[in-house]
């Protein structure tokens, strides 16, 4: 499929839709950045996130990752966020608004791509809607685009996409060396982006029509190098730490923290059968496929195109199912890509039926991917939100005096500014059983060094969300006062 052809100029691939057409595609689009922002500001929230947004908060309070703090994860999004955090202050919502707005950018350049090189202009608006809402209400779009650094990761490679295939035919580099740096920045923010890059960089050598394509692949991997300047700059003054947290973690500690990894990867990996909007992409983005190769008479430039998109959803998702262990939000990052297949599947589909007029069959399909974003939303009614931390903080706040060391999680420590002590920047690092050494050399407490100092009264006040934790730590016996807030347990006056 990354075989590439010369262009057919019968092939109508360029060209807008009509005013009607984008005035009803951009209504649609600003209802969804409407209720996707205001979601954003309100309700998402993942306990993933809190330990990238205490790592941005130290970052912004002059620590460094790798050399201060175990961080197991490229740092772009942290500076990125603690940049922010610096102008604005340490406030999630704030945090969750860029990130949102990375996301709807996602969403707009996936639609208008189709909106303008679809081949069939008069399904171009249907395909546009089908992207927009396909990826848009996506629900791990929907409720994890505004987390972390997927935001962040899903503009700069939809971006990188875009860039990639007008740069085959220019005779510059430039563009050439804007995918690159649009593809490094996305695995710079987060490694799941990672595949992108090389995916991006074979198919612009074999499908290249202008230039020199040794110029260009070296504009690329320039440009894909630049925004690893600090994972470089840590590599250097710290070569050992930088190399456990990009690599070595991943490789051999990630499922240290996660019981029964192996079965609970399975699950996920399966869990597209229970899931209608999961089909429906994949049904569709498989007919699409086939269409293509089998049956469109379209011009080959957009055709591979559109091979593209299928090598970068195989090759994203083939990096998150890797993953050890893996989880469901990690595939979003594949969404825009298959959804884009998902157009051609949806004309495919409907010829076969022999629907001409493209409303119905994309007013079908937006309503299924409307009505499973809807089911999963209340599935998600009782979750945690970043209010329910809020609560927990501020009773921390309250029993705790200024200064005094805490033993609380990531959101108890962003929400309260408080810095916390040196190897308690990641729970999930009380797991690892390292040679003392090693481990002092990485900023990491195992549990048996918690439990010591928790009985030594170190910290003025803990807090646990965890009630076989809880139980472990004897907190309940340890400590005098307590106090049962949501479903976390909030300890104070040690019993010394």
């Amino acid at each position: 499929m990354l075989r590439c052809f010369s262009v057919d100029s019968s092939s109508g691939g360029s060209g807008a839709a009509p005013p009607s057409a984008t005035w009803w595609f951009n209504s649609v689009f600003a209802a969804y950045a409407a209720v996707f922002l205001a979601y954003a500001v309100t309700w998402a929230f993942t306990f993933d996130e809190a330990y990238e947004l205490l790592a941005a908060q130290l970052i912004a309070a002059g620590k460094t990752p790798y050399l201060d703090f175990c961080y197991p994860q490229t740092p772009l999004g942290a500076y990125w966020n603690a940049a922010w955090i610096r102008l604005a202050g340490a406030n999630w919502r704030i945090l969750h608004l860029l990130a949102a707005m990375f996301t709807v950018g996602a969403v707009w350049l996936a639609a208008d791509y189709v909106k303008r090189r679809f081949p069939e202009r008069e399904w171009r608006l249907a395909g546009a809607l089908l992207i927009l809402v396909g990826t848009g209400l996506n629900p791990m779009v929907f409720e994890y685009g505004a987390l972390r650094s997927y935001g962040m990761c899903l503009l700069c490679l939809l971006a990188g996409f875009r860039a990639a295939v007008k740069a085959v035919d220019d005779d510059g580099w430039q563009r050439a060396g804007a995918a690159g740096l649009l593809a490094g920045v996305a695995a710079g923010a987060s490694l799941l982006a990672a595949a992108a890059a090389p995916v991006l960089l074979v198919w612009g050598w074999c499908c290249n029509r202008g230039g020199d394509r040794r110029r260009k692949a070296a504009a690329f991997c320039a440009g894909l190098a630049i925004p690893f300047a600090t994972v470089f700059w840590l590599l250097a003054r710290a070569p050992r730490q930088t190399w456990f947290n990009v690599v070595r973690y991943h490789a051999f500690y990630r499922q240290i923290y996660w019981p029964g990894t192996t079965q609970h990867d399975l699950e996920v990996l399966t869990s597209w059968i229970d899931s209608g909007q999961a089909l429906l992409l994949i049904v569709l983005g498989l007919a699409g496929l086939l269409f293509i190769v089998r049956r469109s008479g379209w011009a080959q430039d957009v055709k591979s195109e559109l091979y593209l998109c299928g090598w970068l959803a195989a090759a994203l998702s083939a990096e998150s199912g890797r993953a050890h262990p893996t989880f469901g939000r990690y595939f979003l990052l594949s969404v825009p890509f298959a959804a884009t297949l998902a157009a051609a599947g949806l004309l495919a589909v409907s010829r076969a039926f022999d629907a001409r007029r493209p409303v119905w069959p994309a007013a079908v399909a937006s309503l299924l991917f409307a009505l499973g974003l809807g089911r999963a939303l209340y599935d998600r009614r009782d979750a945690d939100t970043w209010s329910t931390f809020e609560r927990v903080a501020a009773r921390i706040q309250q029993v705790t005096p200024p200064g005094a060391p805490v033993l609380a999680l990531e959101p108890m420590y962003f929400l309260t500014r408080r810095t916390p002590p040196e190897g308690f920047e990641n729970y999930y690092t009380h797991e690892l059983n390292l040679p003392p050494a090693e481990a002092a050399s990485l900023h990491i407490v195992n549990n048996e060094e918690v439990k010591r100092r928790l009985r030594a009264g170190m910290f003025a006040t803990a807090c646990s969300c965890d009630d076989d934790e809880i139980a472990d730590w004897d907190l309940k016996k340890l400590y005098r006062q307590h106090a049962e807030l949501e479903s976390c347990g909030v300890f104070w006056e040690h019993a010394r």
